[in-house]
């Protein structure tokens, strides 16, 4: 088996543990962990050098099955890569890497500005979860001068909507922190419900925390526009093969702890990280390339990805 360096054991340890979240931080740990194995590989040919990749690839992709903006970032280093040495590959996977955080850095800012445009002066925005493209839209609008007020589910079990309020704060937008049983209680006060997404099928649904498809219906009882706030990155080519879309399920400690449990008795508990929300429930999706409806969006998909995408890390 090829050696894994030990910095990528530590980038898959801190992904699967959710001390790196957010797609797009994923995205760009993954692929500097990519970097990371090209620098400190020993390996004496091409094929064991690539051999190398791929296992560490593999490792990282294990992770977080559902956020694919991970495989993604692996397919963007490995499927560049066509140098006939090993220094010849290890220069042009460092290369990849550095193109590919670039690219991601500035693929938010414009998503922001997109984004921003359906937002207008006064809004109230209900958010779920914490979601860094939802918020560029967010600070792009105040940017523009635009006035916002939000609505921030606290997002169990994890509480990620937090750390949303948080940064909120620190731009100056008052917030209301609600549970999230709360929602239906305050969206007749709300303008638009803004999310992100872990993933965007090619249908048009959208895989995001769990939750997500609960609050996008109760927004339509209410005639509240959702917009989901999604990078490039986040658009699963594997979908446009028909291939069914991977629901991570979570330990049960995030839901209740083990004493608690004992205490209750013999039950099933369940706690899956996202849901799925259909294409119907959604107005636009706002990537780096522009809004879509979401029915629209396989059109951009098959524009960067083509018809069909296998995973450069297998055999």
């Amino acid at each position: 088996m090829a050696d894994i360096a030990p910095s990528v054991e530590e980038t898959a340890t801190d992904i699967d543990s959710m001390e790196i979240r957010g797609a797009a931080t994923i995205a760009s740990a993954a692929a500097r962990a990519l970097g990371d194995q090209a620098e400190a590989s020993e390996a004496e040919s091409p094929e064991a050098f690539r051999a190398e990749l791929k296992t560490a690839a593999r490792h990282l992709d294990e992770t977080r099955p559902t956020a694919v903006s991970l495989p993604n970032a692996l397919r963007f280093v490995l499927q560049g890569l066509r140098g006939a040495t090993v220094e010849e590959l290890r220069q042009e996977t460092i290369e990849r890497v550095e193109t590919f955080t670039r690219d991601l850095e500035q693929a938010q800012d414009h998503l922001g500005l997109v984004g921003a445009n359906r937002l207008r002066d006064g809004d109230i925005v209900m958010t779920h979860c914490h979601s860094t493209d939802a918020l560029a839209c967010v600070e792009a609008a105040l940017q523009q001068g635009k006035e916002l007020t939000a609505i921030v589910k606290e997002t169990r079990p994890r509480n990620q909507g937090l750390i949303t309020a948080k940064q909120l704060r620190q731009w100056g937008v008052p917030v209301t922190l609600i549970v999230d049983n709360a929602a239906s209680r305050y969206l007749p006060d709300v303008d638009q419900v803004l999310v992100g997404a872990d993933s965007i099928a090619a249908d048009g649904a959208v895989i995001n925390k769990i939750g997500t498809r609960g609050l996008s219906i109760e927004a339509r009882e209410h005639n509240v526009n959702v917009m989901v706030a999604a990078q490039s990155i986040k658009l699963d080519p594997a979908t446009l093969a028909g291939h069914a879309v991977d629901i991570e399920m979570r330990d049960e400690t995030e839901v209740i702890d083990r004493a608690d449990r004992a205490e209750i008795g013999d039950v099933a508990v369940e706690n899956p990280a996202f849901d799925v929300t259909p294409a119907r429930y959604v107005d636009a999706i706002v990537t780096e390339h522009g809004q879509f409806p979401p029915e629209s969006i396989v059109t951009l998909m098959r524009e960067l990805f083509g018809e069909r995408v296998t995973e450069p890390w297998e055999d």
